[in-house]
């Protein structure tokens, strides 16, 4: 017997469903490297999926960074289409680069979208020495002088990252967007590097990529982008207190092959939700900073249609599209 095919039995093995279900294998693909957001959503859904025992085998978390997602999207679309077995991890950033064609001309509508159990709040976030105190000492700088400022992000250019400080700018009178400097990299902790190092003045990202390294003091989170401070978070200033009326949250969810049947679709469906209604997952999204945001099934895959379509029109405001 061969190497490779001792690996995939002892890998089948390994990653059997149980549940009262048939035998198959569970695995989560983080469009990202290790510590980021979408890392983020498969070792925490997987975790819970098996603490609870909606599957009775840990679910394999594989990391595939590239083009913003991207590459993991066109893996699952050309490779995996009918793979049963297969969740992988999204959020807004996912749906924001399909809006925009930032995925090669791939579209929303050849996955399908299972399910959101969170929403992560936007953050910006600057190195703990930074001489900027508040949001609006950072929107003053650019203000004045546009190249002063560069930001890093987890998104690709135009993504969902880039345009969270673009939306504030906006709202601070500031709309030559294109002088905004931005690098996008594979994931907020790359983010975050970048900022701390000092080859940028800020990080655009969201809370739960944070949560760490705002714990360690390496960080200081300027503003968040919600309506409200976030539970546990208090200290932390919106945008909108701060005279920016900016709402800019990040749904944490998964999507599927699209050939997979609906039977097997319902089926992910109801995992997630097992998962949304733990006192696992309320915990979890304690501890990193997430709001409550459950939707599954058709009614999330309808959400999403609206979604790719607002922010598409979102996109060709800010002037990221044409």
């Amino acid at each position: 017997m061969t190497k490779r095919l001792v690996g995939a039995l002892i890998t089948s093995a390994v990653l059997t469903f149980g549940a009262g279900g048939a035998a198959t294998a569970a695995e989560c693909i983080a469009p990202a490297n290790p510590g980021g957001g979408w890392d983020f959503t498969c070792r925490q859904i997987g975790k819970i999926m098996f603490d609870i025992g909606a599957v009775d085998k840990p679910v394999q978390v594989t990391n595939m960074p590239g083009a913003g997602g991207g590459l993991a999207f066109g893996n699952v679309v050309n490779e995996r289409s009918d793979d049963t077995d297969l969740i992988v991890a999204a959020s807004t950033a996912t749906t924001t680069r399909l809006a925009q064609n930032a995925y090669a001309g791939m579209t929303a509508d050849q996955v399908r979208f299972v399910g959101a159990i969170g929403a992560d709040p936007g953050v910006i976030v600057v190195a703990a020495d930074s001489a900027f105190q508040s949001l609006g000492d950072l929107v003053e700088a650019i203000k004045a002088d546009p190249g002063s400022v560069a930001f890093a992000g987890g998104s690709a250019v135009g993504g969902f990252d880039h345009m969270k400080p673009l939306m504030v700018l906006k709202e601070g009178g500031f709309t030559d967007i294109t002088k905004v400097k931005y690098i996008g990299v594979d994931g907020g902790a790359d983010a975050i590097t970048q900022t701390v190092g000092g080859f940028t003045q800020a990080m655009t990202g969201d809370m739960s990529e944070v949560v760490s390294f705002l714990s360690n003091g390496d960080i200081r989170v300027i503003a968040v982008l919600t309506d409200e401070r976030v539970p546990g978070f208090e200290d932390i200033p919106t945008a909108k207190e701060q005279g920016y009326d900016v709402v800019a949250v990040n749904w944490r969810g998964l999507y599927v092959p699209k050939d997979i049947s609906d039977a097997r679709f319902d089926e992910w469906a109801g995992k997630l939700q097992q998962v949304a209604d733990s006192p696992e997952w309320a915990q979890a999204m304690a501890d990193n900073g997430l709001a409550p945001f459950t939707k599954v099934g058709g009614d999330f895959q309808s959400y999403i249609d609206g979604l790719v379509a607002d922010i598409a029109a979102l996109s060709k405001e800010l002037g990221v599209t044409q």
